[in-house]
């Protein structure tokens, strides 16, 4: 008896890596199932934006921004991680400007955070409490740069710490923050299963940033209760597991829409928090993101799945579950 997949059965969807010719052999791919598909979008109806990260200041953006356009890679935001704090007003309002002319959101870190001050016990072996902030100071140190950096125009803000996110989120309620600030949840706290996805949209998060090892099944079971934006590391940072997962691309879309694809880079010294020292680094660094991002955007686009990308210049996440901030 031959179990293999029927060869002659028609292609309904995109060319699935090597189908065709593992088939042949009867090593076909077990059939895929629309229960696991996510039903969500981004507002626009796009199923994936795209995101280049650790773009440390005004020289490093303007690699991204000219290596996407020699390159062809589209690019919906841009995230930095050294911290708001790290940055001058003016290079915060450059960047802030270069950004709007492309139509590209900004997004910078609020500091300060466990890894960097006088804690010892990130740097445990077990990790203790990682980047969140470390007391009232730490707290306040973030709220600071949120206000600071929305005041110079920036409307996305990267947060590693559940009560900053919820601080943020009720000050955004008030109108102390824009309306239209985005907070996005820094991978270094991402969520692991869909219970605990749900509560930091339920605090505010517009995105979250999953860990990079969380399975295709895995992001199913986050979809079923969650629509917030995920965001992926395709490419993850060696301090972050160093994965390279750009033959899944497809499924992790077809899985974990709305998604941005990032592109990280694996064996590369880390660079924060980013100094002047670090400036050839950096820059070389930003612009193999870029190519990066065309090497996986390449292999979609040879297995027909790069439909559904969301329209260039679109940010918002559409509407979301939130706690009641009333109280």
């Amino acid at each position: 008896m031959n179990d293999a997949p029927d060869s002659a059965a028609p292609d309904t969807g995109p060319r699935r890596p090597g189908g065709a010719a593992l088939t042949a052999l009867g090593l076909g791919p077990a059939p895929l199932s629309p229960a696991d598909a996510s039903p969500h979008s981004f507002p626009d109806g796009g199923s994936w934006r795209t995101e280049v990260p650790s773009v440390e200041g005004p020289e490093a953006l303007d690699v991204v921004l000219g290596e996407s356009a020699r390159l062809g890679v589209p690019v919906h935001r841009v995230s930095q991680g050294s911290g708001i704090w790290m940055l001058t007003d003016a290079e915060i309002t450059e960047m802030v400007d270069a950004c709007a002319e492309q139509g590209v959101e900004l997004c910078l870190f609020t500091g300060p955070r466990g890894t960097w001050d006088t804690g010892a016990s990130a740097r445990t072996d077990s990790g203790g409490a990682g980047l969140r902030a470390r007391g009232h100071d730490a707290l306040a140190g973030c709220v600071e740069d949120a206000l600071r950096a929305t005041g110079l125009g920036v409307r996305c803000l990267l947060v590693a710490d559940e009560g900053v996110l919820w601080t943020l989120h009720r000050l955004r309620g008030q109108g102390v923050l824009p309306a239209d600030t985005t907070l996005k949840v820094s991978a270094l706290i991402g969520p692991v299963n869909p219970a605990s996805y749900a509560v930091f949209e339920q605090l505010g998060a517009d995105s979250v940033n999953v860990p990079s090892d969380l399975t295709p099944a895995q992001l199913t079971e986050i979809r079923r209760v969650s629509r917030a934006p995920m965001d992926l590391y395709i490419e993850a940072p060696d301090d972050l597991g160093g994965y390279v997962r750009m033959y899944e691309v497809a499924e992790l879309i077809r899985r974990g829409a709305p998604l941005y694809l990032k592109f990280g880079l694996s064996k590369a010294p880390g660079i924060y928090p980013y100094g002047r020292h670090l400036r050839e680094l950096a820059l070389a660094t930003a612009k193999e993101r870029v190519r990066r991002g065309r090497l996986a955007l390449d292999l979609l686009a040879r297995h027909g799945a790069d439909g559904d990308m969301a329209p260039l210049g679109g940010r918002l996440p559409g509407p979301l579950n939130r706690f009641e901030t009333s109280s």
